[in-house]
């Protein structure tokens, strides 16, 4: 399973010093699991910050690690891919791992572009690059504005909905099943499956194993029935990918193309319904939704951390001597809020988009995965302000509740009411 695949609510985290296992930079580690993390991750951050840019984190299970948090020295990790491998099999705490951790979806090797070094990653990366580059932008916009005006419609005439169950989270894996070329049965088969995989526990693995089925499925049609799609143009690329590599990098486009769009879209929303910077212009939108999207990747990045990198030699980051096969955990939207660089979006700093919520370097998000994912989400959030005029928060924005995530940074829901419309 890939990073996006498995859900993360199995540990949710909040930063106290604890003491840490025999290695004694690991005593007065921060321990990286709790119940209290995910409602304010930002003060999270800065209390770490406080100890430098790189710090000892404890896992479930007191597994060590060292969360980055500095922009730079993010930046000076994900830049070295050759020095901080994506391959997990480098890890040194693989003796010290139960078969049952509950972090093992983001660390245990498969055979995806995501975990692959070099010259294998690179061929890889540049088929699904070149794939995605070659949709027809048109056709995605289109299709875009399909999904979401079709998504309204099933709640316009309600006055009340919660954007994110019912608008926010399908809109993406719909877009993404008709890039795909996907037969509409197992459309809707696939988003009730990747839904029941994001959720984690048991079930997770086994629908995980129906969605790979499906995607095995779509292979050997696009290779009898090829078209306009990625699929086919993956079949057709001259890096000759194996069927498994296919089947692999697909299921990594979609889920990873899924969650953090559906939570960035959702996270938008939020944030221009209860900042009176976006509120006054809600009912026009368009000049503030740009605007919004941009500061969400700042402030509130869908993906706060990924697991992760590590060194094939001993090293030094941020101060830290890090060891060989040491865990490298990569602190996305700590780094966004690194004081050195965070813009001053009060101040006017809205196209600044130098953040790292799409990652960064050889395995950030391929070319064009971002521009794709900015469409899917600026029409969702523009067509919604546009059909719903007058919507508002049903609930005090101070209760609104964050997913008790390690990776996302989501809303369990977002409750609105609206004057009841008509279908269109």
């Amino acid at each position: 399973m890939t990073d996006s695949m498995q859900s993360s609510d199995a540990a949710s985290w909040f930063a106290v010093p604890a003491a840490g296992p025999e290695r004694s930079e690991f005593n007065g580690a921060f321990r990286m699991y709790g119940r209290t993390y995910h409602q304010d991750p930002a003060a999270a951050f800065q209390e770490m910050r406080r100890h430098g840019p790189v710090v000892p984190v404890l896992l479930e299970g007191d597994i060590p690690g060292w969360l980055v948090l500095g922009y730079r020295e993010l930046r000076y990790v994900l830049s070295n891919p050759t020095l901080f491998v994506r391959d997990s099999r480098h890890w040194n705490q693989w003796d010290n791992i139960p078969p049952d951790w509950p972090l093992m979806a983001y660390v245990g090797y498969q055979p995806s572009m995501l975990f692959e070094v070099g010259a294998a990653h690179d061929r890889r990366a540049g088929a699904v690059s070149e794939a995605l580059a070659a949709a027809d932008q048109f056709e995605l916009r289109a299709n875009c504005e399909r999904v979401t005006e079709g998504l309204i419609n099933t709640f316009i005439g309600s006055g009340r909905a919660d954007l994110t169950a019912q608008y926010a989270n399908p809109i993406p894996l719909l877009v993404l099943a008709s890039m795909l070329g996907m037969p509409d049965s197992d459309t809707r088969a696939l988003v009730g499956e990747v839904a029941t995989t994001l959720n984690g526990g048991p079930a997770a693995m086994q629908a995980y194993h129906r969605v790979h089925a499906i995607m095995a499925g779509l292979l050997d049609l696009k290779r009898h029935n090829p078209g306009p799609d990625l699929p086919s143009r993956l079949l057709a690329h001259p890096a000759g990918l194996s069927d498994e590599e296919l089947i692999q990098d697909l299921l990594l486009t979609m889920t990873a193309g899924h969650d953090p769009t559906a939570t960035w879209i959702s996270n938008t929303l939020q944030l221009m319904l209860t900042d009176d910077r976006f509120a006054m212009t809600l009912s026009g939108g368009r000049r503030s939704v740009g605007q919004a999207l941009n500061e969400v990747l700042w402030k509130e990045a869908p993906g706060q951390i990924a697991i992760g990198r590590w060194p094939i030699m001993d090293t030094q980051v941020g101060g830290r001597h890090i060891r060989a096969g040491d865990l490298l955990i990569s602190g996305l939207a700590a780094a966004n809020l690194d004081p050195k660089v965070h813009p001053d979006f009060h101040q006017g700093s809205a196209g600044n988009h130098a953040h790292m919520s799409f990652g960064y370097g050889a395995h950030g998000c391929p070319h064009p995965a971002p521009e794709i994912a900015e469409i899917i989400a600026h029409i969702a959030v523009e067509t919604l302000l546009d059909r719903l005029p007058d919507v508002v928060l049903a609930v005090p924005p101070e209760s609104l509740e964050w997913r008790s995530s390690i990776q996302m940074r989501s809303l369990e829901a977002l409750p609105v009411e609206f004057t009841p419309g008509y279908q269109i």
